[in-house]
């Protein structure tokens, strides 16, 4: 078992960048908007979506958003936690 001592201190502010830069990937590559998207999962503006994209202060996806958009996308919810994008 891991010390959690040993997590580094910015790995949850890196992991939210992580996700936000994916779901703004996978919804680019699909040709999606960020206002159809956000209409897709309920919102009536784009601020939900584009303040998390990009982590704008500390704006970040919930598990229930990110499960909405991978439906409303067509990708598996790992798609958004993944380090690489080869």
């Amino acid at each position: 078992m891991k010390d959690i001592e040993e997590l580094p201190e910015d790995y949850s502010e890196r992991l939210h960048k992580t996700i936000g830069a994916n779901v703004k990937r996978v919804r680019q590559d699909k040709g999606i908007t960020q206002l159809k998207l956000s209409e897709a999962i309920g919102y009536k503006s784009v601020s939900p979506i584009s303040s998390a994209e990009i982590y704008y202060n500390k704006i970040h996806f919930n598990v229930e958003q990110l499960s909405k958009i991978a439906y409303v996308l067509d990708v598996d919810v790992c798609e958004f936690f993944k380090l690489n994008h080869d």
